[in-house]
């Protein structure tokens, strides 16, 4: 999986936006202004954070060595993942689409209405 692939895939998906709020080497990715994703571009390994249901974050802790608690980020929500190989893209895209639809449902109703009809 390349860091291309990886964009791409999320800024395929209704109002998700591309920022950089913290500095110009820390890439997120919002959907209606709340974070899903985000990843160093400076950083040696391709790692990316991600919002996980807190139970489903323990287990892929202990399922996945490249799957850490979220550095620098709240560790019961957020996860750490380091795409190495060691897990398919398959599973990685579902990490993404897990976090987008947490974030998702996090946000006010009239807002994931709108969302549906994108």
């Amino acid at each position: 999986m390349h860091i291309e692939d990886f964009r791409n895939y999320c800024l395929a998906k209704p109002m998700v936006s591309e920022e950089f709020p913290f500095d110009e080497t820390t890439l997120v990715f919002k959907v209606c202004g709340k974070m899903f994703a985000l990843t160093g571009l400076e950083a040696a390994e391709f790692k990316v954070n991600l919002k996980c249901d807190p139970d489903k974050a323990i287990e892929l802790r202990e399922n996945y060595e490249s799957i850490t608690a979220g550095f620098h980020m709240n560790k019961k929500h957020w996860n750490t993942v380091l795409v190495d190989g060691s897990f398919s893209d398959e599973l990685f895209f579902e990490l993404i689409d897990h976090s987008y639809t947490l974030v998702v449902k996090g946000l006010p109703k009239k807002v994931r209405d709108q969302l549906k009809f994108n």
